[in-house]
């Protein structure tokens, strides 16, 4: 089902773009549209798809070209929406690699992985708790040692350790590390000072080195007006810019306004990318949209698959270990 509605995207792509290669001729032979002569370069401003000799026989034209000009923009507008949406809803890359040292797919959940500020390694929660071995095949506590299991450094004793070393790992550009200094400027965590302004520089800074989900933290801002005046278009903007990142948390948060907006169709295949990366939450709305008439039962079954084919994906037994052992590491 889902291969048929992509070829028919596909089809009407490219329909699209065919009507619209059809009526420009922008990029043909500096033809002038009125008068038929060579060497036209006065091109429409608004549609950009004809050339005239110069404003006197764009203006004889006009009349003329006025149907076609707005047939020619709510095309183009049409084409770009398509492919915009296209992006949008495709599934997205993953934001981290899988654990290296279990080398398990990595859980989306933050409380199932932690970054390690000391190697900028993300690790996932099993490997933080598991057994760690000597090379004479003795079991080392790390835990009890208080030791990063990938690297072995020692654990931050202080929030100016710990600062000290995000500020390390930011300054040789680690987009993580400047992302975490953000969040802790936003929420006056680890001794700093709440300053809004100064995280969404952070966050800025760490989305144009690639870390995608600090455009999710921008969009945040920007919906709320912390260190920025409230704009619910830019939210919705960076919010975008983060789902097509893989982020699964903007995700399904595009997929709830889409639902209060009553555009259930758009909320619907939110959620299904958003089940598809594991969020429990989003599962859950599906479960709401079939109930209320809104989702299929195919649709429903079809997310109770995928939710489970990503539990099957990040199961370990060192991870249930861990979650055993304290809920705050709970990964699924």
């Amino acid at each position: 089902m889902q291969d048929s509605a992509s070829k028919s995207s596909d089809d009407s792509l490219c329909e699209l773009e065919e009507k619209l290669q059809n009526m420009s001729t922008a990029d043909n032979i500096s033809i002038c549209a009125n008068c038929g002569k060579e060497g036209a370069n006065n091109i429409c401003n608004k549609c950009q798809s004809v050339k005239y000799c110069n404003a006197a026989c764009k203006k004889k034209h006009r009349h003329k070209h006025k149907k076609d000009c707005e047939e020619y923009v709510r095309l183009a507008a049409e084409h770009n929406a398509k492919l915009h949406d296209e992006k949008l809803f495709k599934q997205p890359p993953k934001v981290h690699e899988d654990c290296p040292i279990c080398f398990v797919r990595m859980p989306t959940l933050t409380s199932g992985w932690r970054y390690k500020a000391c190697c900028g390694k993300v690790i996932c929660s099993g490997c933080i708790h598991a057994p760690v071995y000597d090379d004479q095949g003795n079991e080392v506590d790390i835990i009890k040692q208080n030791e990063c299991p990938f690297c072995r450094t020692v654990a931050p004793n202080s929030d100016n350790e710990l600062n000290s070393m995000l500020i390390k790992r930011s300054e040789a550009g680690d987009a993580i590390a400047i992302y975490n200094l953000g969040v802790y400027y936003d929420r006056g965590m680890y001794g700093l000072s709440q300053d809004f302004t100064k995280a969404v520089e952070l966050f800025h800074h760490a989305a144009e080195l690639g870390y995608f989900k600090a455009y999710n933290g921008i969009g945040c801002a920007y919906q709320y007006g912390r260190g920025v005046e409230i704009d619910k278009k830019k939210a919705m903007h960076y919010y975008e810019l983060s789902v097509m990142g893989g982020i699964v948390e903007a995700r399904h948060n595009l997929g709830v306004y889409e639902c209060n907006a009553g555009n259930m169709g758009r909320a619907l295949k939110h959620f299904m990318v958003a089940v598809r990366d594991g969020k429990s939450e989003s599962l859950e709305k599906i479960k709401g949209l079939y109930t209320k008439g809104h989702a299929t039962k195919e649709d429903y079954t079809i997310a109770l698959r995928l939710y489970q084919e990503y539990l099957g994906d990040i199961k370990s037994a060192q991870r249930d270990e861990a979650a055993a052992a304290d809920e705050s590491y709970q990964y699924y």
